[in-house]
């Protein structure tokens, strides 16, 4: 299943952890990085992994530790827990990094983040490593990097979008939108990315899930256009639709697709 709505929840935070993990999320992210002030990591480590322990296997829905980029207490502290949670490793440079990563980690997801200029430029490279499982962008860091304004992001997701596929990945999701107010600006931010090629959206606070989720779910007409065009294309060959367009099994991939996010969407 497309995971469309991943949310954070700081690793020093339990009294947040059943919220999250209970907010409809298809993803939930314990972070230790970005979240967790430098004196409260080290308890905050031990918070999350003593959480998700005994309750991982049974949560049905995706779960990651954002690890501290170096920290190798991190690593082996997650390395203990079922094989099922994976590792969001911030600031991934370059695929030699990911090796001394996955030496500690064992077999388990590894999203790979993307935050600086450098990593955008290596992005093929870092989505094609073995133990990578997804990648995705740190925007923050990349416009705190690199200045400038929509375009400079767009590159950036594009290159992602592009690496991704040609490593045989899911496409990324989109970073997070930071004004958790800005429901209009979260929407518009969300369909912009949607429109290239990004799919889902990780988010701050819960109330954001329902917005990124809307975004991704197909229109009545795309579904429409979907299922004609799979009556349509029965035979193989080409065909034309009672609109006039023409298709081919070209378009089957954006059809099955589509049909496919209608029945997650319900």
């Amino acid at each position: 299943m497309t995971r469309l709505t991943g949310l954070y929840v700081p690793g020093d935070r339990p009294d947040r952890f059943e919220k999250a993990v209970n907010s409809g999320a298809d993803l939930v992210v314990f972070d230790l990085e970005d979240a967790v002030a430098p004196a409260a990591k080290a308890p905050a480590r031990s918070l999350v992994v003593s959480w998700l322990q005994d309750r991982a296997e049974s949560l049905g829905i995706g779960v990651e530790v954002r690890v501290n980029a170096g920290d190798v207490d991190d690593l082996r502290a997650v390395a203990d827990l079922p094989p099922s949670v994976g590792i969001r490793l911030p600031k991934t440079e370059n695929p030699t990094l990911l090796d001394d990563v996955a030496a500690h980690i064992g077999d388990r997801p590894l999203t790979a983040l993307l935050e600086s200029a450098r990593a955008v430029l290596d992005a093929r490279a870092i989505a094609e490593h073995p133990a990578v499982t997804a990648i995705a962008l740190g925007e923050s860091d990349l416009r705190s990097q690199l200045g400038g304004g929509e375009p400079v992001l767009d590159h950036a997701r594009l290159t992602a979008v592009f690496a991704a596929r040609a490593a045989g990945l899911d496409a990324p999701m989109i970073s997070v939108f930071p004004r958790i107010a800005d429901e209009a600006g979260l929407i518009a931010d969300t369909r912009r990315g949607a429109d290239l090629g990004l799919v889902g959206r990780m988010a701050v606070h819960p109330r954001q899930l329902a917005p990124i989720r809307a975004v991704f779910a197909p229109t009545p007409g795309e579904i429409a256009w979907a299922q004609e065009v799979q009556s349509a294309l029965e035979a193989g060959g080409v065909a034309t639709l009672r609109s006039g367009e023409m298709v081919d099994p070209a378009m089957q991939g954006r059809a099955i697709a589509i049909l496919r996010a209608a029945e997650q969407h319900g």
